[in-house]
């Protein structure tokens, strides 16, 4: 799809409904809090038996020295970096317990630091983690060991420590680049601190940079909009992320500071959308799943020719880790079947921890339905295509007829167990995966939390 197809009014008044982005199934709101400490280290110990599979470790650095109107992140406020050592102090005593459960299995594939704001850990902080990670856990000689940063925080010494410690990818917050639109959402950023970033990832051999942007923030408009794109295209980054902005006042209540009036919605935040498309399409990126891009030579641009893209918490990646254990508050694991969430604040984080307990708050066990159908919306979210099996076609029956619907407004194309994404459809994948979701009819008052997939 070179260029993004013109829509009717009526179909994207259609799509236009709150639906999970499916970075998990069953998603979030149907986990239940009865699920605690307990079953987080039974499903471990079950993770514990699959020695010949690497890890996927996630960290979650919740610390930002201020909140930005936007964020949908779970963040901590906080401005003296003196307050991260109390909180490594903790995160290593977590390492702790959760290396234990896992026993001998300890190669990483994938390692990610998330936030919040990484970097607002300085040189002796991130030194400090590092040792911490690397005591308990083996980095592979090919693993992906990726940072999220803030140009504007994230000084030239941070980027040198990261890459001598073996960080290879670099992440980007961006967002947008117009004046006008930071000033609506607090958060300042010029051309030349994001271009200052990149290039030294580019000098100290950081593989791949990712960039990330937000389509649908108060007062972008399509001339602003166009500068940003233009200048994200001039600085080449591999790969970007373009996400459509969540508002979810009841979710993260800070919201409600933004500019609501001039929050562009349906057709013409769609439209912003296309015209990032079909800008980095000319540029010469592809388009990769539902919202990202990626220069050809790119993993994966390759991935998705070869149908092996896969999806996590952490985005799209070529890395498929059959487990993945995230340390820190808030932090989600999918590990030995399970799904297990972390607390969200600082002091039940902590007590947890001091009781030698994991900070468990919620969690699932995946049932063998759960299983099923969390393939075949991964597949569709990552390569736009599932077969649902010799008996898909019976056990799928309400979910093919429902489907109906979206291959006649060109979403879907259907021949017999395959499913087929159009180009169009893998822009609305969202609105296909909801089809297979056995939970959205009971999670009534949790689908508030769900952005609009338009």
């Amino acid at each position: 799809m070179s260029k993004f197809p013109v829509l009717s009014p009526e179909l994207i008044r259609r799509l236009d409904v709150p639906g999970p982005r499916y970075t998990s199934y069953p998603t979030v709101p149907a986990w239940s809090d009865e699920f605690g400490q307990c079953d987080h280290v039974r499903a471990l110990e079950a993770a514990s038996h699959v020695q010949d599979s690497p890890l996927s470790i996630y960290v979650h650095i919740p610390f930002c020295r201020e909140r930005c109107t936007f964020c949908g992140c779970n963040v901590i406020v906080a401005k003296d970096p003196r307050k991260a050592d109390r909180y490594l102090d903790f995160l290593t005593k977590e390492l702790g317990l959760v290396a234990k459960s896992l026993g001998a299995r300890r190669g990483v594939s994938r390692l990610h630091l998330g936030g919040g704001t990484p970097t607002f850990l300085d040189e002796n902080q991130l030194t400090r983690l590092w040792r911490s990670l690397t005591a308990e856990f083996t980095m592979l000689p090919d693993a992906e060991i990726a940072v999220e940063i803030d140009p504007v925080v994230t000084r030239d010494e941070q980027l040198e420590l990261l890459r001598s410690f073996g960080f290879n990818r670099l992440s980007l917050g961006v967002q947008d680049l117009d004046p006008e639109v930071q000033k609506a959402v607090d958060r300042f950023q010029s051309v030349e601190e994001t271009r200052g970033r990149i290039d030294l990832a580019r000098r100290l051999g950081f593989r791949s940079v990712n960039m990330d942007l937000i389509y649908g923030l108060p007062r972008q408009v399509q001339d602003g909009w166009r500068r940003t794109i233009a200048q994200v295209v001039e600085l080449r980054p591999e790969r970007i992320s373009m996400f459509s902005f969540a508002y979810v006042p009841k979710a993260k209540p800070h919201q409600r500071q933004l500019p609501l009036a001039d929050l562009p919605t349906g057709p013409t935040k769609l439209e912003l959308f296309r015209t990032a498309h079909d800008m980095l399409m000319d540029a010469g990126y592809l388009a990769i799943g539902m919202d990202h891009f990626a220069v050809p030579e790119d993993e994966l641009s390759l991935a998705v020719t070869e149908s092996r893209l896969w999806r996590d918490f952490q985005g799209y990646t070529i890395v498929r880790a059959s487990d993945t254990v995230a340390l820190g508050v808030t932090g989600i694991s999918c590990v030995g079947g399970a799904y297990a969430q972390g607390v969200k604040t600082l002091p039940r984080y902590e007590a947890a921890i001091s009781e030698g307990k994991l900070p468990t708050a919620r969690g699932h066990w995946l049932s063998p339905d759960d299983h099923r159908r969390k393939t075949v919306i991964t597949q569709l979210m990552c390569n736009g295509k599932v077969d649902l099996g010799a008996d898909g076609e019976s056990t799928f029956a309400k979910e093919l007829a429902a489907l109906s619907r979206l291959e006649a407004d060109g979403l879907v194309e259907i021949h017999g167990s395959l499913i087929r994404a159009t180009p169009i459809g893998r822009v609305f994948v969202r609105n296909i995966a909801m089809v297979f979701d056995a939970y959205l009819e009971r999670q009534a008052e949790g689908a508030t939390t769900f952005s609009r997939t338009v």
